[in-house]
């Protein structure tokens, strides 16, 4: 809250980002700085919260940039070294490939620079891009699959709804506790509609923010419409997040229209608090489903979004359900170690059509591959938390040794 940050901080503006970006909390001075106070009308698709003594409490959620826009910005330079080393860090999680969540056209350069400095050595990219309207798209010259086996340019990212930490997550019903609040739309519908036709016309993979069961609903239909009208073999369009379980017209028409879903399991076991004070009955249950949308024939992808986790954490969750507490949810919605391994390798690699390249351990593919102390298969479920990685390999090169093993290696 902002009299923490006040009384840590006391003669300077903090703010502070939630890891995801969805939320921040700031401090008394960086309130007043922002020109924010109790009066500010609340922002379109965001919320300015207040305490329920009605005083403002320091959290925005979804529209912090009213305030994170005051900080001066840093120069590529300025941060490089750490970006190159929080892509480095990745192999020690077991991560040889990643999509970036999002970016910009005019920061793309960046990725390239340094890709082009330590090719061989970072975790292969594909980095998907903030639309800019289609005439920056256009003049960009690229499109999504363009670049290498080292980096390419990915998926549109498109935010329908919020994130569910606020929550701002679009949903059908109200929150629990929350009076009549469903969180809420990034833009109006039309908008969104016109962004999808648009860029998909314009050849662009899409990839769709949709965590609330209101916001798939919409993204499903408004890509189904677009699909009718311009008809595009292959297109690879999919739905980012996927929390609450839409009903079987959506889950029909997003197989039937081949709308594919990246998922990330590991939520149900880090963000349990969040979906017991907000969620209940069925909707609770089964948040995060992966069962579910393989029955409906689904191409289901795995990832750990932005958490600095390894996908342990996901594996755990998706065979498991089971959140930090142990609690079980919808236990119909696990799936096999298979699957889950699946969903992170090859189901992965289709996402960005280098199926063929990389996802499995095959003669001719890129030798992209990690050695764990323990088969994933084979090991209880209990224990499968405790997998460490020992190793990984990146195109047949080794990337990253444990440091107890280095240390027995001399």
């Amino acid at each position: 809250m902002r009299a923490d940050l006040d009384a840590a901080a006391p003669e300077n503006p903090v703010a502070l980002t939630r890891a995801g970006g969805h939320s921040a909390v700031v401090s008394s001075l960086a309130l007043t700085l922002a020109e924010i106070d109790e009066s500010t009308p609340q922002p379109d698709g965001g919320v300015i919260e207040k305490g329920t003594d009605g005083k403002l409490n320091g959290i925005i959620r979804e529209r912090q940039a009213l305030v994170t826009d005051l900080v001066p910005v840093a120069t590529p330079e300025q941060l490089r070294p750490s970006h190159v080393a929080n892509l480095q860090a990745l192999f020690a999680l077991g991560i040889t490939s990643i999509i970036q969540a999002q970016d910009t056209i005019e920061h793309y350069g960046e990725w390239e620079a340094i890709y082009a400095e330590h090719r061989g050595n970072l975790p292969r990219a594909a980095v998907q891009l903030t639309w800019e309207g289609d005439a920056a798209m256009t003049a960009f010259g690229r499109r999504s699959g363009d670049g290498d086996e080292h980096l390419r340019v990915g998926a549109i990212k498109l935010f329908v709804d919020g994130g569910f930490t606020g929550p701002a997550a679009y949903t059908r019903k109200p929150y629990q506790g929350m009076g009549d609040y469903r969180g809420s739309l990034t833009m109006p519908a039309a908008a969104i509609h016109d962004t999808l036709r648009t860029a998909h016309r314009a050849g662009w993979q899409i990839g769709v923010h949709a965590i609330g069961d209101a916001a798939i609903d919409l993204a499903v239909e408004s890509l189904a419409d677009v699909l009718r009208e311009t008809p595009r073999a292959d297109h690879r369009h999919y739905l980012n997040h996927f929390t609450l379980l839409p009903d079987t017209e959506t889950l029909a028409a997003m197989a039937r229209n081949g709308i594919a879903i990246t998922q990330q399991p590991n939520f149900t076991y880090t963000l349990e608090g969040r979906y017991v004070t907000y969620l209940e009955g069925a909707t609770l249950e089964t948040n995060n489903p992966l069962r579910t949308p393989l029955n409906h024939g689904i191409h289901l992808a795995l990832s750990s979004d932005i958490l600095p986790i390894g996908p342990t954490v996901g594996l755990y969750a998706a065979v498991t359900r089971q959140g930090r507490s142990g609690r079980v949810f919808g236990p119909e919605e696990r799936i096999a170690m298979i699957d889950a391994l699946r969903g992170y390798t090859i189901r992965g690699a289709w996402l960005t059509r280098e199926e063929h390249l990389k996802g499995t351990l095959e003669a001719g593919k890129l030798a992209d591959f990690i050695i764990l102390n323990e088969n994933p298969l084979l090991v209880p479920e209990a224990e499968i938390l405790q997998l460490r990685v020992e190793e990984t390999w990146l195109g047949g090169q080794q990337v990253y040794v444990a440091p107890a093993l280095e240390e027995t290696d001399s």
